[in-house]
């Protein structure tokens, strides 16, 4: 299992794409012993790795003077995950579970109280019945997966032991049922929470390219050190090709759609789409070196390989 840190970008077009930068190897500690000794890693777990991959992103984001905020699945919404992604000054915003066990805010102190201030309240909340109860509902429309959705949502500041003290909560009456989400700033908007919770499916659509598109996961090494080799290599190539493909005309990347009437070509470019442009200007430009006047015999047979290669 991997644990993977995306970076969520926005293209003016086609919305938002996750790059993935860095992955983390897990291995359950019972299957960590079948590993040889020369490449036996040390026992960690998924939290430990999330919160190292964190730490990585603020040492090289920190310099650009904004808030880091972490969408994450809601497996790491727990403590060991967010108390120390919490003291790195990060926002995080995950799904919270149907019996979280909430805590009102504290109360006001009373006149002459000493000691330090409570954290938690002294009333345990329940999101069942706050999502049963009739009231309370609002009504808001958010940009959600590139377009405006309406949405019903209930929200409230409460107290959460795993987080350490207050965090926003925002509960969505979906057509399957009510979901709960959160983020640990208590100041945080419904738009901040329910836009970062749509566009971490754009991690989702990333995992399904690499593994169908890069091939990711298919590579036949046996080293440790070599999957997570291979497993970054083609991470890398992903980032790589969404990179060049962002200043691509969408044209470029779609024309081959008109071969095929039964396609959707309004549709926005898949990372097989990106792939395959990029590799038509690379044996565009194959082609246009061989056309160059005095090529020899050899170097047109070393061209026409290289085509060869790239088409196959």
């Amino acid at each position: 299992m991997w644990v993977v840190l995306g970076l969520l970008v926005t293209h003016p077009t086609w919305g938002i794409t996750a790059l993935p930068l860095l992955a983390r190897l897990y291995v359950r500690a019972k299957d960590v012993a079948g590993i040889p000794a020369v490449d036996r890693p040390a026992f960690r777990t998924k939290h430990a790795m999330g919160v190292e991959l964190v730490r990585w992103a603020v040492g090289c984001l920190g310099g650009w003077g904004k808030v880091l905020w972490v969408v994450a699945d809601g497996a790491y919404a727990t403590a060991p995950f967010l108390k120390p992604v919490i003291a790195l000054g990060v926002r995080v915003v995950s799904r919270l579970r149907s019996d979280a066990a909430l805590w009102t805010e504290p109360g006001p102190r009373r006149p002459g109280q000493r000691g330090r201030r409570r954290i938690y309240g002294d009333r345990r909340m329940s999101l069942a019945k706050r999502a049963a109860q009739k009231g309370g509902w609002s009504t808001g429309t958010f940009v959600l997966y590139g377009k405006p959705t309406t949405k019903r949502y209930k929200t409230f500041v409460a107290t959460w032991r795993p987080a350490g003290g207050a965090i926003r909560v925002v509960v969505v009456d979906e057509p399957t049922g009510w979901r709960a989400y959160f983020c640990t700033d208590p100041a945080a908007t419904v738009a901040d929470i329910l836009t970062r919770v749509a566009g971490r499916f754009a991690l989702e659509t990333t995992f399904r390219d690499l593994k169908q598109v890069v091939g990711a996961g298919h590579q036949q090494v046996r080293r440790f050190a070599a999957n997570v080799g291979a497993f970054h290599v083609c991470l890398w190539t992903f980032v790589m090709t969404e990179a060049w493909a962002s200043t691509a005309a969408s044209e470029a990347l779609v024309g081959h759609r008109a071969t095929a009437p039964w396609d959707d070509a309004a549709r926005r470019p898949s990372h097989a789409d990106k792939r395959r442009g990029w590799q038509r200007e690379w044996q565009g430009k194959e082609i246009r070196a061989a056309l160059r006047p005095g090529m020899t015999e050899a170097e047109i047979q070393a061209a026409a390989e290289r085509l060869l290669d790239l088409a196959a």
